[in-house]
């Protein structure tokens, strides 16, 4: 199975702590048949919403890697162990033979070797607006061939009003199904640190 993992370091980790726990996650994965395609640092990011512990801010790397069952049990005991760690989030993203699809398709704003949205795609149109809703006569998501993505914010913030509350399909136009996967998007996206809870800020990375 093809796996993604988001992984957020704590703020006051410095470069060789980050790469400690970079290197751990290329152990595991090999040490479970696996075989890590894609390491991407993210970097020192503003969180969306502080942690309850109060911390604004996290170091995000970001792995596709495909690897057997038995590895994020492995993985997830041994970064919690860690005292590097802040976040992470696991997300199954396809079988080993959709490898080459799933690496092709890679792409998120917070990347600066893989930096891009499938929303760039579009053109300036007024019909291909999102962001209006009213007598929308077809699906935004469907009639531009994309996907909400959690690590996208283009594909779903303006789902999301000023007091961080989902607008429905009833308002925006969007297919049930398409309204389940910008839902289950955003709420990846809120778990680790990318969205906020109660607004619709976004995650920045530090400059």
């Amino acid at each position: 199975m093809i796996y993604e993992l988001a992984l957020v370091a704590k703020p006051e980790a410095n470069d060789q702590e980050i790469t400690t726990l970079k290197a751990l996650v290329h152990e595991v994965v090999k040490a479970h048949d696996g075989e890590v395609f894609i390491e991407d640092e993210w970097g020192k990011m503003n969180l969306a919403q502080p942690t309850t512990e109060g911390v604004p801010n996290g170091h995000f790397v970001y792995f596709i890697f495909k690897a057997n069952n038995l590895n994020n049990v492995e993985l997830i005991r041994r970064l919690k162990i860690s005292e590097t760690h802040l976040r992470h989030m696991f997300i199954a993203l396809g079988e080993d033979d959709e490898r080459e699809a799933v690496v092709k398709a890679y792409k998120t704003p917070f990347s600066k070797t893989y930096k891009g949205s499938v929303t760039d795609k579009e053109g300036d149109d007024d019909n291909d607006n999102p962001k209006k809703f009213a007598r929308r006569k077809s699906c935004y998501f469907r009639s531009n061939s994309i996907t909400a993505d959690w690590k996208d914010p283009a594909t779903f913030t303006w789902l999301i009003n000023e007091f961080g509350k989902i607008s429905p399909s009833r308002i925006t136009g969007v297919s049930c199904k398409h309204q389940r996967f910008a839902t289950t998007a955003i709420k990846r996206a809120r778990q680790i640190g990318v969205a906020s809870f109660v607004s619709n800020r976004i995650a920045q990375v530090r400059v």
